[in-house]
C-alpha cells in the first residue's frame, strides 16, 4: 500500500510514545499512516514476544493504522550492515511514504540511535536505481525523514500540535499494559514502568505545548532545512 507517513520504532511502543500524537493528526486529514517495528522487543524485562505482539495489535486499532508491520530484527543486536539495509530498504519500496519518522538520533537505550542512522541510511539508498531488492524493487526516496526525540532532550527543530488526539495517544501508549504502570500486571519494576515514566511523557508534551501555545505537543529533529513556498504554511 502507498503511504503518506511512515513511522519507525527499533521496539513496538517507540512510535506510540514518541510521534503516535503526530500520526493520529495526520490520520485525521486524511493521510495513509504505517507503522515499522524493527524487532518484537524480545530482550525487554516483562512481557514476552506474544504479549507485546497483542499489545502492538491492540494499539494499532485504538490508532487506526493503515499498515503495521514487523521486521522481526534481533532486538538489540541489530546491526547496520546489508542485509538490514536491504530489508529496511525493501519496505520502504513496498510502501514509497513520503515522509518518514523514525527514532531519536541518539538516546539511553543505544537501539535507538542505531535505528535512527540505519532508517536515514537505507531512506538515501532506496532512491538508488542500483540498488537491488529481491521484491518491490523500484526506486523510491522519500521526500523527508524526520526524528523523534524519547527519552533523552533534544532541542526540537520544530513542533507539532497534538492537543485533539492527545487522549487517544495516551490510550494508545496504556495499551502496552506488560510495559508501563498497571496495578493489573504483575512483574519486575523497569525503567518504564514506574508511574513517574507516563507522568514524563504527559510532562514532555506539554512543555512542548507550551513552547507554542497549545496545551500538548511533540517535537522533531530533521538533518535536511524544511522549505515553504508561502509564509501561509506557517499560519
Amino acid at each position: 500500500m502507498k503511504l503518506d507517513i511512515l513511522g519507525f520504532g527499533a521496539h513496538p511502543d517507540d512510535v506510540e510514545l514518541s510521534c503516535s500524537g503526530t500520526l493520529l493528526i495526520e490520520k485525521q486529514r486524511g493521510k495513509k499512516v504505517g507503522i515499522i517495528d524493527l524487532t518484537e522487543g524480545e530482550l525487554g524485562t516483562r512481557g514476552n514476544v506474544e504479549t507485546r505482539r497483542q499489545e502492538a495489535e491492540a494499539s494499532t486499532g485504538i490508532m487506526g493504522i493503515d499498515v503495521r508491520e514487523n521486521l522481526g530484527l534481533p532486538d538489540g543486536f541489530f546491526r547496520n550492515d546489508k542485509e538490514t539495509l536491504l530489508k529496511v530498504i525493501e519496505v520502504i519500496r513496498k510502501h514509497q511514504p513520503d515522509i518518514i519518522i523514525c527514532n531519536a538520533i541518539e538516546d539511553r537505550h543505544p537501539d535507538h540511535g542505531k535505528a535512527a542512522g540505519l532508517i536515514q541510511e537505507a531512506s538515501f539508498l532506496s532512491g538508488l536505481l542500483k540498488v537491488e531488492t529481491k521484491e518491490h524493487n523500484v526506486a523510491w526516496r522519500p521526500k523527508h525523514v524526520f526524528h523523534y526525540i524519547q527519552d533523552s532532550y533534544i532541542e526540537p527543530h520544530f513542533i507539532v500540535d497534538i492537543t485533539p488526539v492527545f487522549e487517544k495517544k495516551m490510550a494508545a501508549i496504556k495499551a502496552y499494559k506488560t510495559q508501563f504502570h498497571n496495578d493489573e500486571i504483575e512483574g519486575p519494576e523497569t525503567y518504564i514502568s514506574r508511574p513517574g515514566f507516563l507522568e514524563f511523557i504527559v510532562n514532555r508534551c506539554k512543555i512542548f505545548g507550551k513552547r507554542i501555545g497549545v496545551e500538548y505537543a511533540e517535537g522533531f529533529v530533521t538533518k535536511k532545512d524544511i522549505g515553504i513556498k508561502t509564509l501561509d504554511a506557517m499560519i
